[in-house]
């Protein structure tokens, strides 16, 4: 397993150590570059800037995205780790070149962590010793190492007992280093969904991303999962009607349209000529297709017909 220490500030823990998030965004306004240190399932720690030589936290990667600032917001909130949007935005501006500071929608790097964890100060974890101050960003570790190793049996051993939240499976603790399943909240399940769709509705083609919406097929509210084939990418209108029951997916990903759309608006010629045919658009990834078992879900129990 690798593990990356990425560099925060203070302020930040302490919000979102405050609120317990399920997921967090460890933002980063100054690089739109691929971020290429670890894969989903490593983990993620955080350490605070000198003085504070300490790791205080971290969580599981799940993905970069680089999306504009208010999708970032909209996606997570104050899992961004400020109270509001102007000041995140403020915040962002402190870090951000002054060319840049007056970018209507600027991108920004958003690395997304499930299960985050923050230790209480008695607990924070020194930096291993081949920690040098010149890192700016972060620096990775590999448990093949004695020094990585070292390193996460310490975060096991203060998860044990610090830390209500379970970020190693129980099989694994105190066991060897393994890649996690990470366990996705709204904002990642919205990241993730709108990147395996290319960023385009899968049943219009629409690229315009502001007009886009992470779909659930069975809605979170009855039990359906924050995972890529529980969801589906679709404008906001297709949206709406998807979880009015208008329209569905069949388990040929083929489109169908409700007689109901006529009868009770008198109207949706747009929609009727949408029915009968594919998805423009489906995932490469085989895994992060509709299941199945979802969209029988939403056949049987949201569509109208």
């Amino acid at each position: 397993m690798l593990i990356y220490v990425g560099l925060t500030d203070y302020i930040w823990y302490t919000f979102l150590k405050s609120i317990n998030p399920d997921e967090v965004n460890f933002w980063q306004p100054r690089s739109i570059r691929q971020f290429k240190a670890i894969s989903q399932g490593d983990l993620f720690l955080f350490k605070l800037h000198s003085p504070r030589n300490f790791i205080v936290g971290g969580g599981v990667f799940v993905r970069q995205a680089l999306l504009p600032v208010s999708l970032t917001w909209d996606a997570f909130g104050i899992k961004n780790g400020t109270a509001g949007l102007d000041e995140f935005l403020s915040r962002m501006d402190k870090y951000r070149p002054a060319e840049k500071r007056n970018s209507i929608d600027p991108i920004v790097s958003s690395l997304i962590l499930a299960t985050p964890f923050f230790f209480e100060e008695p607990d924070w974890i020194p930096v291993p010793q081949s920690w040098s101050p010149n890192i700016v960003q972060g620096k990775t570790y590999n448990t093949d190492t004695l020094e990585g190793r070292r390193l996460y049996d310490a975060v096991q051993n203060k998860l044990s007992y610090t830390v209500s939240m379970n970020v190693f499976e129980e099989g694994r603790r105190y066991g060897e280093p393994q890649i996690i399943t990470p366990r996705l909240g709204q904002g990642g399940f919205r990241v993730i969904v709108t990147e395996a769709y290319q960023r385009r509705c899968a049943v219009t083609g629409e690229k315009t991303l502001p007009v886009l919406n992470a779909s659930h097929i069975k809605p979170y509210s009855k039990a359906g999962p924050h995972r890529a084939d529980n969801g589906i990418l679709l404008r906001q209108d297709v949206h709406t009607l998807f979880d009015r029951g208008y329209i569905t997916i069949n388990e040929g990903n083929v489109i169908e349209v409700s007689r109901w759309i006529k009868d009770d608006y008198g109207n949706g010629r747009e929609y009727y000529a949408l029915h009968g045919k594919p998805l423009i658009i489906l995932p490469g990834r085989i895994e992060e297709r509709p299941s199945r078992e979802f969209l029988l879900w939403h056949n049987e129990n949201v569509y109208v017909g």
